[in-house]
C-alpha cells in the first residue's frame, strides 16, 4: 500500500491526523481515502477531542488523488464509482467532524488536496502555500460538494477562474480572497497552530460543537433554525459550561471547561 494516515495527540484536548506519502508529496492512494473516515471516527468518539489538525507530512500538505492509480480506479464504471464514494464519503466525515478543524497547510494543497483543506474549519498556511485545482488539465471534473465548498468560500467568480485556469494560488492571493484565515513564516507555523487550537480548546466545547452545526445548517442553505438546533441553543444556557463560564467571568479568572 502506498502511503498511510497517522494520527495522535499533541495534548489531552488537541488532536492530530497526518497524510503520509512524502514520495508523492502526499497524494491519498485508494486505501488512505477508505481509511481516513476511520481515523476520523475513532477520533470523534473520543470524549477529550476538542480540536483537530489536519497536515501532511514534510514540505507539503498533499497533492490529493494519486495520479498513479487513475488507469486502475477509472478502469470501469464501477471502478470509477468506488473510487469516487470513497472520495466524497472521506470528504463528509472531515465537513462533519464534530469538533473544530483546523489545516495546517505547507507547500501545496493541489487537487482534492485543497478539498481536504475546504473541508477543514480554519485553514493556516505558511509562507511556502500553494493551491491549486487541476482537474481541468486532466480531462475530469471537480466533485460537485467541493466546487460548492470552493464557491462559497471565495465566491462564484473567483471560484471560475481558479477551476477554469487551474493556476497556482500564492500565499498573498490565498488570503485576500479567503481561501486561508491565516500565513506566518514557515519556522513559525507549527507554534501559531498549537497555539490557536489550544486557544479553542480552553473555550466550551460545547458552545463550538453546537455553533459548528448551525454553521454547517446555514451552509446547506437553511434561514431558519431546525427544532434540534433551537433546542442545543436553549439548552446551553443550562449547561455546565454555562455556570462555568458565567462564574470565571464574574470572578475575573479563566474558566475551567
Amino acid at each position: 500500500m502506498s502511503g498511510s494516515i497517522k494520527s495522535g495527540f499533541h495534548s489531552k484536548h488537541v488532536a492530530w491526523i497526518e497524510f503520509s506519502n512524502p514520495g508523492k508529496r502526499n497524494a491519498l492512494s485508494l486505501a488512505m481515502w477508505k481509511d481516513l473516515p476511520g481515523v476520523l471516527d475513532r477520533l470523534s468518539e473520543n470524549p477529550d477531542v476538542r480540536v483537530l489538525i489536519v497536515s501532511g507530512i514534510g514540505e507539503h500538505f498533499s497533492s490529493g488523488g494519486d495520479i498513479s492509480e487513475f488507469e486502475t480506479v477509472f478502469k470501469t464504471p464501477e471502478s470509477s464509482k468506488e473510487f469516487s464514494d470513497a472520495i466524497e464519503a472521506a470528504f463528509e466525515k472531515l465537513v462533519h467532524f464534530r469538533a473544530p478543524t483546523i489545516a495546517k497547510i505547507r507547500g501545496g494543497a493541489v487537487g482534492g488536496g485543497c478539498g481536504l483543506a475546504l473541508a477543514c474549519d480554519v485553514r493556516i498556511i505558511d509562507e511556502t502555500a500553494f493551491f491549486a485545482v487541476t482537474p481541468a488539465k486532466l480531462g475530469i471534473v471537480y466533485p460537485f460538494p467541493e466546487i460548492s465548498r470552493l464557491t462559497a468560500t471565495v465566491g462564484i467568480s473567483i471560484a471560475k477562474d481558479i477551476l477554469f485556469s487551474a493556476r497556482k494560488i500564492t500565499p498573498d492571493e490565498t488570503l485576500r480572497i479567503g481561501l486561508a484565515n491565516q500565513c506566518f513564516p514557515a519556522d513559525a507555523l507549527e507554534a501559531e497552530v498549537l497555539n490557536y487550537a489550544e486557544q479553542l480548546a480552553g473555550h466550551s466545547p460545547n458552545s463550538l460543537q453546537v455553533t459548528k452545526r448551525v454553521i454547517a445548517h446555514v451552509e446547506t442553505g437553511g434561514f431558519e433554525a431546525t427544532d434540534a438546533l433551537s433546542r442545543d441553543i436553549i439548552t446551553a444556557f443550562h449547561s455546565e459550561d454555562f455556570k462555568e463560564g458565567y462564574a470565571a467571568f464574574l470572578e475575573k479568572r479563566k474558566p475551567n471547561f
